[in-house]
């Protein structure tokens, strides 16, 4: 087999806010977990092993977000899945019944049955309900390579203190080794989010490469001489790698995007909004607000009223994620053909996606994936798949510059996280930091008790949760938001309260256990972070 002429890495995040309330029986929030767990990490847990199976060789980034492996791997959210799954196998075989004489409707019906039984086998018996040993194991297969984020995805170019930043890349790598048995040897920076001289952080905890949008890349100073096509060292000599536009652009898009074909799923039609309520009742929440149950009937048909929706042919839809994995496949061969003889050497096209788009909301995506794979595999010599760090390490020498300030949101900046609806935040976070610095400057100095030492973690938890960049993405896209304040909040007011303690010496130690039960991420964590 010849040599390629350019690589493809692919590179999913997959990550979710920490939301954990033993507090409660059936909190809606958690159900956010609950859906991708069915429609995003196991399906791609089953492409990635039977892909192995048969022998393909691949290769895959993935970020598993400290958050989302703390809850993947929390006993009560494990046997509240399970709950969850098991109500809706009840709910789909009623389904199945209530269709048997509408095919155009019982076959998509047959289809979530089997997917949902599916969910059921791989969680609870497969993996003993420890999806995260799942990919570790592919990992240690050598096909997948899981990089971790920022403690809480907090944003990190507006943290202001250096002392957070290092805490949000500390604890996340004490996690990653904690959790996956080996050091991180790249980091998905939350959001792309990269503010000037963060990689001197990152440099400390040996982590060799990072993900940045476009014009991270290409409005860095020198002008890169490759583009994003190759990447980048900084100064730290971490290397930063650039978003492929064109091959984002295919799946992102909402206009010109593969997900948007009318074959394809409609994701806003679910029987848990269309069915009689009182047959629909049991298997939506407890409260009786009606909310999405995963089973969908319709197409997306075209561009009409969700009233007017065609039935969903599951056939079709896998027919057309086959298509548009040949026509994606067309592309990154004609692309890498064009840029190796510009280049005059491989070039590497980055093509970065939220985990959750494959699955969740595109539910042909992980299909899109076995496609693309093994036509990869067996269809062509031009383009091959490999993972970032196996690039530096066939390419060690490449161009020095400093990446500008950038993210991947909307319009490439921070106006998602610092607008009229979340900036209210940032005075408190920022007087959190200052707090906890005087705090470790204190204690770092004296031998601690046990009570201490627990209101130190505990203060370090409250102050990271409280960063979590969707709390202020919720805010400004106006979602849920009562929540996203509500979380916001209560992080720094628990922190505040625990300051005043450390401060006074004065400890409610049923206070503090609340808290511990609450709050349980990072049980290890390291509270001396946030002093840098």
């Amino acid at each position: 087999m010849r040599e390629p002429d350019g690589y493809l890495a692919l590179i999913l995040h997959a990550h979710l806010p920490f939301v954990r309330h033993p507090e409660y029986n059936d909190p809606m929030e958690e159900y956010w977990l609950y859906e991708a767990i069915t429609e995003t990490y196991i399906p791609l847990l089953n492409v990635f092993n039977k892909l192995i199976e048969d022998g393909v060789d691949f290769r895959i980034t993935m970020s598993l977000t400290p958050p989302l492996i703390s809850m993947l791997r929390d006993p009560l959210l494990q046997d509240r899945y399970v709950r969850h799954i098991n109500k809706m196998i009840e709910l789909v075989e009623k389904e199945v019944i209530r269709t048997r004489f509408e095919p155009h409707f019982n076959r998509t019906a047959i289809m979530y049955r089997e997917k949902f039984y599916n969910a059921r086998y791989v969680f609870s018996e497969k993996y003993n309900k420890d999806l995260v040993n799942g990919f570790k194991q592919i990992q240690e297969a050598g096909k997948l390579e899981i990089i971790t984020c920022g403690a809480t995805h907090g944003f990190l170019p507006l943290a202001y203190h250096k002392n957070s930043v290092n805490a949000q890349i500390k604890v996340a790598v004490d996690h990653y080794i904690e959790n996956l048995g080996r050091r991180p040897r790249g980091i998905w920076l939350p959001e792309c989010g990269y503010n000037p001289g963060d990689d001197e952080i990152l440099k400390t905890y040996n982590l060799r490469y990072f993900i940045t949008d476009t014009h991270g890349i290409i409005y860095g100073t020198p002008r890169p001489k490759y583009g994003i096509f190759a990447p980048v060292f900084c100064k730290s000599r971490v290397a930063a790698f650039g978003r492929d536009m064109e091959s984002s652009k295919q799946v992102w898009s909402a206009k010109e995007g593969y997900p948007g074909d009318y074959n394809y799923r409609e994701f806003y039609r679910d029987v848990g909004y269309d069915l009689d309520y009182d047959y629909i009742r049991p298997y939506i929440h407890e409260s009786g607000i009606r909310m999405n149950t995963g089973i969908k009937y319709f197409k997306i048909t075209g561009k009409v009223g969700l009233g007017d929706k065609q039935p969903y042919d599951p056939r079709a839809a896998l027919d057309k994620a086959a298509e548009h994995a040949g026509n994606f496949m067309f592309n990154r061969e004609k692309q890498v053909e064009h840029l190796h003889r510009i280049m005059k050497r491989q070039p590497i096209i980055v093509a970065p996606y939220d985990a959750e788009l494959y699955g969740h909301w595109w539910y042909e995506g992980p299909a899109f994936l076995d496609f693309l794979i093994r036509k990869i595999y067996y269809d062509q010599q031009t383009v091959k798949l490999i993972t970032p760090f196996e690039y530096l390490e066939k390419y060690p020498k490449n161009q020095v510059l400093t990446p500008c300030y950038s993210s991947w949101g909307y319009k490439g900046y921070a106006e998602h996280w610092l607008s009229g609806e979340n900036d209210w935040i940032y005075k408190h976070l920022h007087k959190t930091y200052e707090m906890m610095k005087e705090l470790t400057e204190i204690f770092i100095k004296k031998p601690l008790s046990q009570i201490e030492e627990r209101a130190l973690k505990q203060a370090a938890r409250e102050i990271l949760l409280a960063q979590s960049s969707d709390w202020a993405f919720i805010m400004k896209t106006q979602t849920m938001v009562d929540y996203a304040v509500k979380r916001t909040k209560v992080h720094i007011h628990r922190f505040y309260r625990l300051y005043d303690m450390l401060k006074s010496g004065n400890f409610d130690d049923g206070y503090l256990s609340e808290m511990e039960w609450k709050d349980n991420i990072f049980p290890n964590i390291d509270w001396t972070a946030f002093n840098f």
